[in-house]
């Protein structure tokens, strides 16, 4: 055997061959998890297996979230609700928890971290309607660039012109969590 023909290089595992996972969770999977989908979906396109669910789905994706997405020209127009169920965080590369509300537990067999993104909602402000939905909107957008840009799928922000601008929002607080198992 000729050593100096040999393949001496390192071969990716399975793993890093495949595509990442990235799941959004929040309680009903009908707003702002639904919003983060469609945006990083819209953001990685083939590079990266995008899923959602709540903890607590409701029947129907919001019909304002839908309407602001599309502002972007990302589509979840014809997403469906669907319920949080325990393979889906241990086929997980990245979880992400959209607000407060919605408690992820670790379950065996799961690998990924579990980062909470806080979101602020401009009702608290009196800000109702569409507009908060594109506020929300606009924040999460911001979040799912950085996490495309992380993650090494950007060559820059795809929604760039179509977002405010990071430092024009309040920057609320983000955790991040390795949940043993």
């Amino acid at each position: 055997m000729d050593l100096a023909a040999a393949d001496t290089s390192v071969k990716p595992s399975p793993i890093e061959r495949a595509r990442p996972t990235v799941l959004f969770v929040c309680v009903h999977n009908a707003g702002k998890s639904q919003i983060a989908a469609a945006i990083m979906r819209q953001g990685a396109g083939e590079r990266v297996n995008v899923r959602s669910a709540g903890t607590a789905p409701d029947a129907q994706v919001h019909d304002l979230s839908a309407s602001a997405v599309a502002e972007l020209g990302a589509d979840m127009s014809d997403q469906v609700p669907t319920r949080l169920e325990p393979e889906m965080l241990t086929d997980a590369d990245r979880i992400i928890v959209l607000g407060s509300e919605a408690r992820v537990e670790a379950v065996e067999g799961m690998r990924a971290t579990i980062d909470t993104w806080v979101i602020p909602d401009p009702a608290d402000q009196g800000i109702e309607g569409l507009d908060r939905v594109r506020l929300m909107r606009d924040d999460i957008a911001e979040r799912v660039h950085d996490l495309l840009d992380e993650m090494g799928m950007t060559g820059g922000n795809p929604l760039q012109g179509q977002v405010a601008n990071s430092s024009s929002r309040n920057e609320p607080a983000r955790s991040t969590r390795k949940l043993s198992t």
